[in-house]
């Protein structure tokens, strides 16, 4: 099994609506590529200060399943359209389980 986790960190100015957006888009994936196994997704729940607003942990069969979905169109959509104009900052690993 193969993870990609991705924290992101939203801009000052990012709305409410912005980020249920993300959610929404994001949400879709899955039906979208099917070399995804499991996708979890969701916003900070507010309890430390100075953490990252917004987690995505998705699991894959092998590493080149986690390059369809990085490279995947719809993925990539969703990053241009609503994440891109919001982002102040990303971290992100991959790793063997």
């Amino acid at each position: 099994m193969f993870r990609h986790v991705v924290l992101l960190k939203w801009t000052e100015d990012a709305t409410e609506e912005q980020w249920a957006e993300v959610a929404r888009r994001l949400s879709t994936l899955p039906d979208a590529i099917p070399e995804l196994r499991s996708y979890q997704i969701g916003h900070d729940a507010g309890v430390n200060q100075g953490n990252f607003s917004f987690g995505v942990v998705a699991d894959f069969d092998s590493a080149e399943d986690y390059i369809v979905y990085r490279d995947h169109p719809a993925h990539l959509a969703v990053i241009d359209e609503c994440i891109a104009p919001i982002l102040a900052d990303r971290a992100a690993v991959q790793y063997v389980l």
